[in-house]
């Protein structure tokens, strides 16, 4: 899909062209996911030249996955990771939004509106849709308020069993840790073909125990984890070969085989180690009949500590006393391998709660995308919960729309312009929406906002099933505060960010000495999406 060209065509003033060649870029990028947005969305096939095919309604993953050269366009897509990092959910409305603001904002240029002036008024309009958005929201206070599993839904793509599962685990979690700075949700949730979806406090470790000699299943669980390799301390090859060398090779084996004895003395039946185990230690903690898991993740062993309010040590930390190494020791009521699964579970642990929500797959094709849409769920219920909640389905930006509208007839200059390109790119998401759903998207826009204006209600959009203009509210059509504030400001900066590019210039390869003499004029290159 290319931008509107306004003007002359070829006749086009020649300062335009890295403007006009942006925003065809951002234009096509926003086209690629913009069929995915609202319940009538439809999937995309990505394909790479091996055979491997993703099926996806995740807007992220589509950009993530996308062949993609044009450096403006990796720009828009950098915003949207940084949207779902950040929020973890809204990057195609981000996306959408962005296309339309920057296509639009070209637009204004290509009719004569100075750059400067449109980028002036698209910030003091983003800066009211935020206040706009910030003043229709609602706080959560009470986790079993029934708005959370309508955030989840709409998020979910209307998995009922995984709106369920994430607000289960909310439950679990409560409030306090759903509002930690640094503690997301999504992260509790983990997809395997041939599950039952299940919600259990706990922790799920993806690793099989170190040889099957090793119990299966423990209860009263104490365990050690060590964020090192457990090993001896290694002895350089040269000096292995001198008679001092060796002797000291020796004596550290013997004194390794005695701090792994100290584990055993310690009462410690589960150690989690970061890297491999050495056969000496395998051996020992075997025959102590403790369950020795290697080479587990970081974020597992992070998990795993918190929960069972454990310490991480270091191998040399081994070589503390007793009664010190005990203070580095976690406790839990359980731990058991799921041999189908080839997976650990750690259950009951004294530290922090901590919930794992696992949502199970008839096949191996669904398992990343089931994933994917509980991930989702996740960030947009901690998302709520954290910053408030909106009536979604574009309701929100379209009542944001009309203030700007309202706020536009009160700005003198060529400013107003930015001003109108703000409220064309709110509008967008409600026009996609409304088009793959199969209506008229003037039609519809139209008559929600005369419908917002006469019953003086800004929770009115379009019910995708009828075509009616209903309160999404009402319709439980529900979007976390954060997510919309997110996307708007992302979509203003990278907007921003691509208007202000005056041209391109190709860069000169580094150490590259034949890119020209000093003073040559550089090659300008527009380089193709």
């Amino acid at each position: 899909m290319s931008f509107k060209q306004v003007g002359n065509g070829s006749e086009m003033d020649e300062k335009l062209a890295a403007l006009v060649t942006n925003a065809n870029a951002v234009r096509a990028i926003a086209a690629a996911v913009e069929g995915t947005i609202g319940p009538k969305g439809l999937d995309t096939m990505l394909v790479d030249r091996f055979g491997e095919v993703i099926i996806t309604n995740d807007g992220v993953t589509i950009l993530d996955k996308m062949d993609v050269n044009h450096p403006a366009a990796k720009m828009v897509i950098n915003i949207a990771k940084a949207q779902q990092a950040e929020v973890g959910d809204g990057t195609t409305t981000a996306t959408v939004m962005a296309g339309a603001l920057v296509a639009e904002g070209a637009n204004q240029v290509v009719k004569g509106v100075p750059v400067a002036r449109v980028i002036e008024g698209i910030k003091t309009g983003i800066r009211q849709a935020v206040e706009g958005v910030c003043g229709r929201t609602s706080q959560i206070t009470d986790l079993q308020d029934p708005v959370l599993k309508q955030i989840a839904l709409v998020a979910g793509r209307e998995h009922e069993d995984i709106a369920q599962l994430v607000v289960g685990a909310a439950r679990l979690i409560g409030l306090d840790k759903l509002r930690e700075a640094n503690f997301k949700l999504s992260d509790t949730i983990t997809a395997e073909e041939g599950a039952e979806n299940e919600v259990f406090m706990g922790v799920i470790i993806n690793k099989e125990r170190m040889n099957k000699e090793m119990p299966r299943e423990l209860t009263d669980v104490k365990l050690l984890i060590i964020d090192d390799a457990l090993e001896p301390e290694e002895v350089g090859d040269e000096a292995l070969g001198t008679e001092t060398g060796f002797a000291r090779y020796l004596q550290l084996r013997e004194e390794f085989k005695r701090n792994v004895e100290k584990i055993i003395a310690l009462g410690v039946n589960v150690v989690l180690t970061d890297r491999g185990v050495d056969d000496a230690a395998e051996e020992i903690l075997t025959d102590g009949g403790v369950m020795v898991l290697q080479r587990v993740a970081a974020r597992d062993l992070r998990r795993v500590a918190e929960h069972a309010g454990a310490r991480m040590i270091k191998r040399t930390g081994l070589k503390k006393e007793l009664d010190e190494l005990c203070k580095y020791t976690g406790l839990a009521d359980r731990i058991y391998e799921d041999e189908k699964l080839a997976q650990v579970r750690l259950v009951g642990g004294r530290g922090k709660p901590m919930a794992t929500i696992l949502v199970g797959a008839a096949t191996e094709e669904v398992v990343g995308e089931r994933q994917r849409i509980a991930k989702d769920a996740a960030a947009s219920v901690q998302g709520a919960v954290k910053g408030g909640y909106v009536a979604g389905g574009g309701a929100t930006e379209l009542a944001v729309a009309r203030d700007l509208e309202k706020m536009r007839e009160t700005i003198k200059g060529m400013a107003a312009y930015g001003v109108e390109c703000v409220s064309f790119a709110l509008k967008r998401p409600l026009a996609q929406i409304v088009a793959n759903a199969g209506y008229n998207p003037l039609e519809k826009i139209e008559e929600a906002k005369a419908a917002q204006a006469g019953q003086g209600n800004d929770r009115l959009a379009v019910d995708c099933d009828t075509g009616e203009i209903r309160d999404m509210l009402r319709l439980g059509v529900v979007d976390p505060a954060p997510v919309k504030l997110h996307a708007i400001k992302a979509a203003g900066e990278v907007a921003t960010a691509i208007l202000r590019i005056d041209t391109i210039i190709k860069k000169r390869e580094e150490g590259n000495q034949a890119g020209g003499k000093q003073g040559e004029t550089a090659e300008l290159d527009t380089p193709d999406f």
